[in-house]
Formats: structure tokens, sequence, C-alpha cells
């Protein structure tokens, strides 16, 4: 399946937007919670350094 939707020269269809839309955003997600865990630990030890 996924062999043939990239051979498919033709236009995209609308399913085909949302599927790549929802890939897009799932991976946006994921990138900001991993960005967030890591900037919530570095300030934990800073403000634990400080203390």
């Amino acid at each position: 399946m996924i062999k043939r939707f990239l051979r498919d020269e033709t236009g995209l269809e609308l399913s085909e937007y949302a599927v790549a839309a929802a890939l897009v955003a799932l991976a946006a997600v994921a990138a900001f919670q991993l960005l967030g865990t890591n900037i919530g630990t570095k300030i934990n030890s800073l403000a634990n350094t400080i203390k």
C-alpha cells in the first residue's frame, strides 16, 4: 500500500491529505512532549543547583 502510494503520480485526494496531516500532527505532539520533558528536567536541575 505504501509503495503504491509513493508511486502514484496523480493528484492527492482528500483522504491522503488527511493522513499526511495526521502524521505531521502526531510527530509535532511527540516532539513537543519530548522537548517539554527535557526542558523541565533542566529547569529542575538548575533550581536544585541554586538552592
